[in-house]
């Protein structure tokens, strides 16, 4: 899609599935399964999809989805499901080598955001899989990361974050700054503490990747906040102020893990118009 001098699309390393209780937190099951039917085991079809950005001079990735890197109980488990295309296949179809990624920018590291950061090679070693990127990492994310609690370690996959690290692939970033010209990093606390949706500005329109602060068309309602969230209070007085400005300003908004509306644009009734050529 063109937007601006820039060009945009939406890639997808396929889907899984997590607990639709938790990805509603106290919304109740009545009302969530109308438009995200659960399996017998509870569990929602959640997309993963990544963001391509090519500037005149940059080729950027937002996520990275959950990669190839795990084994058949964490496949089992999550309902993966990357039958008919992954992130690195995404690519190809767009004509995008690994090598041509010139950054990666994660808006945090949870598994499902930056399981897709590094491969296996032949002997079993991990090695980055974007391999002449940057990797774009908040810095308070990282540290947290590194130490988390309890309740948010099983979220957190060290051999991504550590194996860029070890390799000195990681770029250390702060809240609201900008990576690349006209892509940002847009602090969106909530879901973690310093979680961020990313900013895409050019020709006078603005693109926002939400990542986890809406993760889908369904929790666009201030109060449809996942079980998931470390700071759900935190989380609806940020998704206010953002959808506000988005409306505002007529954002295109960008759903990282919806499996059906990827983008579209807001209205005052926060009712989405998709957009296709995403």
């Amino acid at each position: 899609m063109k937007f601006g001098e820039f060009e945009l699309f939406v890639v997808s390393d396929g889907a899984f599935r997590l607990d639709g209780g938790a990805m509603f937190g106290t919304i109740p099951k009545v009302l969530w399964e109308k438009l995200h039917p659960a399996d017998d085991r509870n569990r929602i079809l959640l997309g993963l999809n990544c963001l391509l950005i090519r500037t005149p001079t940059e080729t950027i990735l937002v996520d990275t989805g959950i990669g190839s890197v795990y084994d058949e109980k964490f496949a089992f488990l999550y309902g993966v499901d990357q039958s008919e295309t992954n992130l690195l296949r995404s690519l190809t179809a767009l004509g995008v080598r690994p090598a041509e990624i010139d950054k990666v920018v994660l808006t945090h590291l949870h598994l499902d955001h930056a399981g897709g950061t590094c491969r296996k090679e032949g002997h079993g070693a991990l090695a980055p899989a974007f391999p002449n990127a940057a990797y774009c990492i908040n810095r308070n994310e990282l540290a947290f990361a590194r130490q988390p609690d309890p309740r948010s370690r099983p979220a957190y996959l060290p051999h991504t974050y550590e194996t860029l690290a070890g390799q000195g692939r990681v770029v250390l970033t702060s809240e609201n700054e900008e990576i690349a010209p006209g892509v940002s990093v847009m602090a969106t606390p909530g879901h973690t503490r310093d979680h961020q949706s990313i900013l895409v500005r050019s020709g006078g329109r603005t693109a926002c990747f939400l990542a986890d602060l809406a993760p889908t068309p369904s929790h666009l309602k201030t109060h449809y906040v996942m079980g998931y969230d470390l700071f759900p209070k935190t989380t609806m007085e940020t998704k206010e102020r953002v959808l506000r400005q988005a409306i505002e300003e007529g954002w295109l908004l960008i759903f990282e893990h919806s499996p059906g509306v990827r983008a579209g644009y807001l209205d005052e009734e926060l009712k989405i118009r998709p957009v296709e050529g995403l």
